[in-house]
């Protein structure tokens, strides 16, 4: 673990224990001369502790972890904080700004670690995110969403040979975890290199802020960091029921048309079930999307129309499918505010 009572610097800004400091690290400028800046949050505890680092927004266009980050700053909790959290809500500044999830040469961010101070705009602003951000951490949180019309139920990906992480992973609450392989020049991977294990929190979909998947994630967060012991603990009880998927496939549409009466996210679905139709614009011609295993839909697309070979819906197997199912079920009742009224009051404490 990082040495808490030394000095942390971040830029050119020295933070110590007991302080909060927002840092502007410069990234780039602008064709009008102006300066392009990545905003950083530190707040250090005046115990020792971990460093935990929260990200969002590395595809410029995935916007819920932002505003996670944005309320879980306002949390009173975090006043009691034993150790840092070193919170940077926009990565990629330049997609964020174009609402891209690339940067302005086409590059995408998540697949440019560890990157170089003299490479592209993706390799440069790569190494100063890990340099001035990762590499000062004991472990991270990196916030994500599906692509353009393309939602995630929540869902924690992460490397589950790994016990601690396995634990870290199943404390913050969503209902499925996913035993994700690390991608090349992907952050999660530049980082376990380094020895800084990365979970990803997946939720919701691009451009779109889901109410739930932000209520689920500020919670996930806090109970994450009350196991790593930097929060006491919270007034209400501790609930995680989240199933590990044995695998993930997408379904891909078998022919191109309009796609209709398509299941919903989180449904459960047995081998063969109808996933959704696809027909010709008259009507002339049906095809059927089905399941290829019993499962649960983790990931869809929101797309009424489909080429042959698109990914339509992404289908997690599972040991017990009946115990994912109930699993979605629970998490849809703690975090939707329609339901929210059936759960015990103490069960929505964070």
């Amino acid at each position: 673990m990082a040495a808490h009572h030394k000095p942390l610097k971040i830029g050119d800004v020295e933070i110590r224990p007991g302080q909060r400091v927002t840092v502007d690290l410069p990234v780039a400028r602008l064709y009008t001369d102006t300066s392009l800046n990545m905003l950083v949050k530190v707040i250090r505890g005046r115990r020792a502790g971990p460093v935990l680092f929260i990200s969002a927004a590395i595809h410029g266009d995935e916007l819920n972890g932002v505003e996670i980050i944005r309320r879980l700053l306002k949390r009173p909790s975090i006043k009691s904080l034993r150790g840092t959290v070193i919170a940077v809500p926009i990565v990629n500044v330049h997609g964020f700004l174009d609402q891209s999830r690339y940067l302005p040469d086409r590059r995408d961010l998540n697949r440019s670690f560890p990157g170089s101070a003299k490479g592209s705009i993706a390799a440069r602003l790569a190494n100063t995110f890990l340099k001035e951000v990762v590499l000062k951490s004991d472990f991270g949180i990196d916030l994500h969403t599906g692509a353009i019309d393309r939602s995630n139920l929540p869902q924690i990906r992460a490397n589950l040979d790994d016990p601690a992480v396995t634990e870290l992973a199943q404390a913050f609450g969503a209902p499925v975890i996913v035993n994700a392989n690390m991608r090349e020049g992907s952050l999660r991977a530049c980082a376990a290199g380094h020895g800084i294990p990365v979970m990803i929190y997946e939720a919701g979909e691009a451009l779109r802020f889901d109410e739930v998947c932000i209520r689920a994630g500020i919670r996930g967060i806090l109970q994450v960091m009350r196991k790593l012991d930097m929060l006491p603990p919270g007034r209400g009880k501790s609930i995680s029921h989240a199933v590990m998927a044995r695998s993930t496939s997408w379904v891909r549409a078998p022919s191109s048309g309009i796609v209709t009466g398509s299941v919903a996210l989180g449904s459960r679905v047995k081998e063969n079930d109808r996933l959704a139709l696809i027909s010709d614009p008259l009507g002339d011609r049906e095809d059927a999307v089905q399941a290829p295993f019993d499962g649960i839909v983790i990931g869809c697309s929101r797309l009424p129309l489909a080429h042959e070979g698109d990914a339509l819906f992404h289908l997690a197997a599972f040991r017990s499918v009946v115990r994912a199912e109930n699993a979605v079920e629970e998490f849809a009742t703690i975090h939707d505010p329609a339901l929210r009224r059936k759960v015990e009051p103490d069960l929505l404490e964070t």
